[in-house]
């Protein structure tokens, strides 16, 4: 059977589709979780321990103004009798947002499972059962809650890009390749060595499409897409500065299909059209390699 996937966009859609991943286990979920103080998720976590399910949890060690809130979260998932371990790599922040169910059907995003990721933020989900993502999610999983961590799996398969170790690599890979058009949404595109290959790539004719920060049709800034040629997708966890490429646990999935990809490309057109002030071009973006940056409380 061939593996069947969805993209997930729109705020009412999903926590539905988090929920529904959930539901589906019946004997092993493993989540990573950055933030999640949303009562739906936590309830269906507590209800998949309820029926049997085995839930591992592998928990960021620190997120900003959020350790007393990391520490009660993770003592709410023990009295569930969720397997709960802190990540104690070497990257800063476990940054990645994924789950997987039974090793069947992976789940990856870029939003928390938080009220306002849920509802007023520009995200992406993808819902797959494709076997290299959820392989190699599951290897990357046990990989980073062992203590202490391995290293990265050689498992990890084509699609999946993992930061630190990969990200910088598969993005330069990615945005040197561009012939026609590069469209990115990241409020963050602050890394010198990126802006200046997408500088380049700009006066070598490549049309260069980037929503940043605040208002995007409405949402807030806050998931990573980057859309080459309209061939290929890249969205997740990480964004195009310095301490996402160089210093945290972050997860992103590429997506070819032609028809996701459309339905990508098309979601970049309408929040465009509907954002005050339209896209930048990178000539406009400015590097901050110094600057020492975390995710919004979002």
């Amino acid at each position: 059977m061939s593996p069947s996937e969805r993209l997930i966009l729109a705020p009412s859609q999903r926590r539905p589709a988090v929920l529904e991943v959930i539901r589906s286990a019946r004997h092993r979920l493993i989540l990573s979780v950055f933030r999640c103080q949303d009562f739906a998720i936590l309830d269906e976590i507590a209800d998949a321990r309820a029926r049997g399910v085995r839930v591992t949890a592998l928990l960021t060690p620190s997120a900003k103004n959020w350790d007393k809130r990391l520490q009660d979260l993770g003592m709410l998932l023990q009295s569930m009798g969720v397997e709960m371990t802190r990540y104690a790599g070497e990257q800063a922040k476990y940054h990645a947002k994924y789950m997987v169910a039974d090793d069947e059907t992976a789940l990856v995003a870029s939003l928390n499972f938080t009220p306002k990721c849920f509802d007023r933020t520009c995200d992406f989900i993808l819902s797959t059962t494709d076997p290299s993502v959820v392989t190699g999610l599951t290897a990357l999983f046990d990989a980073d809650r062992a203590r202490p961590p391995l290293p990265l799996p050689d498992t990890l398969g084509p699609r999946l890009l993992v930061g630190p170790e990969m990200a910088r690599d598969r993005f330069t890979q990615l945005i040197a390749s561009a012939q026609r058009q590069i469209r990115i949404i990241d409020h963050r595109v602050r890394d010198s060595q990126i802006v200046r290959l997408l500088q380049e790539r700009e006066r070598a004719g490549v049309e260069v499409q980037i929503l940043g920060q605040g208002d995007l049709a409405g949402l807030t800034s806050h998931g990573k897409l980057l859309l080459i040629d309209d061939q290929v997708a890249v969205f997740g966890s990480a964004s195009l500065a310095r301490p996402s490429l160089n210093q945290r646990r972050e997860v992103a999935v590429t997506v070819a299909d032609p028809a996701l990809v459309c339905q990508l490309s098309e979601y970049f057109t309408q929040l465009a059209s509907r954002t005050p002030g339209g896209t930048e071009t990178a000539s406009a973006a400015r590097a901050a390699d110094d600057l020492e940056e975390d995710e919004p409380e979002l």
